[in-house]
């Protein structure tokens, strides 16, 4: 079956053809995917490199955190994918999106105020958390309309750190 996955704005086309190879943009990869134990947490071997990640599904998109970085995943399959391609398309994302804890931790520093234009990719919560610092970033352009957590708040998964306009 064939996907594509959209990442931060960016488009790749997922072919899982069997067991543990997929093929991205046409190059093909090993690939293993294991749940850690805990909600939301999962070991990834792509190529024979190890990467822990945090993934939580929200709404039609995932959010997924590796070495401290954010990313907003969409998923759509090729039949899906056809028939939006036949009505018109895919309306571009606006209205707020909610930063919100991808685990529990503490609140390191909050670098942007309330009314701050940010950009994506731009550090909007520095979150330590297993002994390591996670910068999460803003997913696209737009305002800090809200702020919930200060420096030194200790935070549990789920929570909204910061909502974006």
């Amino acid at each position: 079956m064939k996907y594509l996955a959209t990442i931060n704005d960016e488009t790749y086309e997922i072919e899982i053809n069997h067991e543990g190879i997929v093929i991205i943009n046409g190059e093909e990869r090993e690939i293993d995917f294991r749940s850690m134990g805990q909600p939301g947490i999962f070991s990834l071997i792509i190529d024979n490199q190890s990467f822990e990640a945090v993934i939580e599904q929200r709404e039609d998109q995932y959010h997924i955190l590796i070495f401290g970085d954010l990313y907003e995943v969409k998923i759509t399959d090729e039949r899906t994918m056809r028939l939006l391609q036949a009505s018109g398309g895919v309306a571009e994302q606006t209205g707020e999106i909610a930063i919100k804890s991808p685990m529990p931790g503490l609140i390191v520093d909050v670098p942007v105020s309330e009314g701050q234009e940010i950009k994506k990719g731009q550090t909007v919560v520095i979150l330590e958390s297993m002994k390591m610092e996670n910068e999460l970033k803003a997913p696209r352009d737009g305002v800090i309309h809200r702020i919930d957590v200060k420096q030194g708040d200790s935070v549990e998964q789920n929570k909204t750190l910061v909502t974006i306009a």
